[in-house]
Parts: structure tokens; sequence; C-alpha cells
């Protein structure tokens, strides 16, 4: 069975006559579904957003909310809502538009819906990477001593980042073959991960069960208890890479056309692919050192946005705010409706792994017929 999984059904370039938006000497077209659909996510991410921060063990009216994230409210509305709860909420909203993003552009990347950073490896070298820095660092650890919560908070991102970008070298170089091919980047991405998640494995084993069970409860993705220092790294990078990643969208539209036609109109396709990578790994990389992996975000977001607005690609606006919706949903569920507490991330994976199920049996229908 080929993993190179197939599309919806849509014809990958289709004659629909956009309007045109028009900001002097600059064009360009809009696609009404498109945007129908991320005007939709947006006004539902705001309203999760909203009853994430009403729900707890002190209920707020949402009006009352609203009123506090404007300014206003009393004493005690302003301390849960500003102190308590807007924290956590915020960190998953910002994962959530982070992981979308990057899950979009890696598909595109690969031509392939299953090239997401979590199959691929990136987000399991992150998490190795940032379970050293818990366990080698960690108090009574291999280190010399006890690691202060600054070295931690600095330590865990900057390791984070370092091992995303350290296994996204390596998985190019491996799938590297004249170019880059979606099904022999995937198979490649899932043996390197399932390396990274043997190396994770070994440090748990040789920690000190203190650091172990701390580092464990992070590797299920939990969103308990996240402040603002969690989201700085991921407010930083997506205010970085977010105009770089819309400025490639032209790009990604000739990237669909594959490696030599797009080189055929001049694109540069090594300093393009080189772009669009780096820009994955950094956002898969910072989210998990604000929560820990979150599986499948990054892989199920997408396809639904591509799904939902019916174009030839995963689109970036839409996949960022219902990767939000997703992680704030989860939050939600995770907080209020559960009777006990889970790691967030346990969520998103009882939702992505039915998902990968259906994607792999209905591709086998499809070259079986």
């Amino acid at each position: 069975m080929s993993l190179l999984l197939d599309k919806p059904d849509a014809p990958l370039a289709q004659s629909v006559a956009h309007p045109r938006v028009r900001f002097g000497p600059v064009s360009f077209q809009v696609p009404v579904r498109a945007a129908v659909v991320s005007t939709l996510a947006a006004a539902l991410l705001a309203l999760l957003f909203c009853f994430d921060i009403s729900r707890g063990e002190i209920d707020l009216p949402l009006n009352t909310v609203f009123s506090t994230l404007l300014g206003g409210g009393d004493s005690l509305s302003q301390f849960v809502v500003n102190e308590l709860r807007l924290p956590q909420t915020g960190v998953a909203a910002l994962v959530g538009i982070a992981l979308g993003l990057s899950g979009a552009l890696s598909q595109t990347f690969a031509r392939n819906p299953l090239a997401s950073p979590d199959i691929l490896g990136i987000s399991d070298g992150a998490a190795a990477a940032a379970v050293a820095v818990i366990v080698i660092t960690g108090a009574g650890g291999w280190g010399a001593g006890s690691a202060t919560g600054a070295l931690l908070d600095v330590g865990v991102p900057m390791a984070a980042l370092t091992g995303g970008l350290l296994a996204a070298a390596l998985l190019y170089v491996l799938a590297w073959r004249r170019g880059i091919d979606g099904q022999r980047l995937v198979l490649i991405g899932i043996g390197l991960g399932a390396v990274l998640t043997a190396l994770t494995q070994w440090l748990l084993v040789k920690a000190r069960i203190q650091d172990a069970a701390s580092a464990a409860v992070w590797l299920n993705g939990s969103l308990n208890a996240r402040s603002w220092e969690h989201a700085r790294p991921v407010i930083i990078a997506l205010v970085v890479l977010v105009p770089v990643a819309f400025m490639l969208v032209h790009r990604l539209n000739v990237l669909q056309l594959g490696d030599d036609p797009a080189r055929g109109l001049g694109l540069r396709l090594q300093t393009t692919q080189f772009l669009i990578l780096l820009v994955v790994v950094v956002l898969a990389a910072v989210s998990v050192s604000a929560v820990g992996p979150l599986e499948f975000v990054a892989f199920v977001v997408p396809q639904v946005a591509l799904r939902l607005t019916g174009g030839s690609r995963p689109p970036l606006l839409a996949s960022m705010l219902l990767g939000g919706c997703l992680v704030v949903g989860a939050d939600i569920i995770v907080r209020v409706v559960l009777p006990f507490t889970v790691p967030a991330g346990l969520v998103t994976a009882a939702i992505g792994a039915p998902y990968l199920i259906w994607l792999l049996v209905r591709t086998k229908r499809k070259v079986t017929a």
C-alpha cells in the first residue's frame, strides 16, 4: 500500500474565479469558501476560548468573562480570569495555532497528508532533547546539582528547538535522493521517530523516579498550570514565522505541481524547501517545549481544514484557527467534561488515532478497488 495517500475528492486545480483584493500596487485573490471557513473557525475559537476561561471551581458567566478580558469586571473576576485561567487557555490557543500551521506547511512540503511533525519524528526529536534536560538537570539527577527554575525555563525550550532542528536535518539528509519524495520522507520519518522515542524511554529508565514521573506527565502533553513563561517562546515564534509562512504561499502553490515543474517555473526549490522546513521545525519545537507533545494535532487539523475549504493543499489560516479550536477544546474536555484528570495529549490522540486508521483503510480500499 502506498503511503502517498489520497486527497479529498476535488481536482488538484480548480478553475474557480475568486474575487480580487487590491491594496495599491499589490493585488491577490480571496477564495470565498476558505474565507468563510476561516471566519467561522475564528468565531468558534473565540467562543471556546471564553468558555474555557469561564469554567472551573468558580464558574463565571460568559458576559463577565468578555467584560473582564476587555478591562472591566470586579477584582474577583479579574483575578480569576487574568491570573488563574487566561495563561493556561492562552497557551492552549497559541500552541494549537502553531501546530496547525506547522502541519499545514509540512504536508504541503511533502505533498503527503501523513507528513506532520509528530509522524516525521521532528516532535520526537524535540521531546527527546527536552526530556534529557529535565532528567539530567533535575534535582539529584545526572547533573552536578539541582536545576533552578530559570535554568529549566531556558534549557527546555532551547533543548527542544535544538532537538527538533537536529531531527529535521537528519531526516532531510536521509530522505534526500536528488530531491525529496513524500513517500520516502514519511517512511524514514516514522523510523527516525521510533529511534528517538526509544532514546526518550531509555532516558526515563535511567532517571530518578521523581524526574521520570515529571517527564512522563510532560510527555503526554499537559496543559495543566501553564503560565506566560511557557507561552513566551511560542508568541515570539508566531510573530516572526507567521509572516514568513504567508509570504511563502505563492511558492507553496507552485510546489503542488512537483519538483521538476516548480524548477521549470523558476522556483528556487532548495531555498523554498529549507525555509518551509525551518518554519515547521521551529513551530513544532516551541510547541513541544511549552506543553509537551500534543499528538495528532498537526496531522489531523490541516486535513480537516483542507476538506472544509475544498482547495488543493491545506490552507494556512484555517489550519491555524482550527488547531487553536482543537487544543482549547481538549483543555475544556480535560478540565470540565471528564470527572478525572488526564493530560490533554491523550484527548488529542484519542481524536487523531481513529482518523489515521480511517485514512489508511480508505486508501487501501481505493487502491484495491
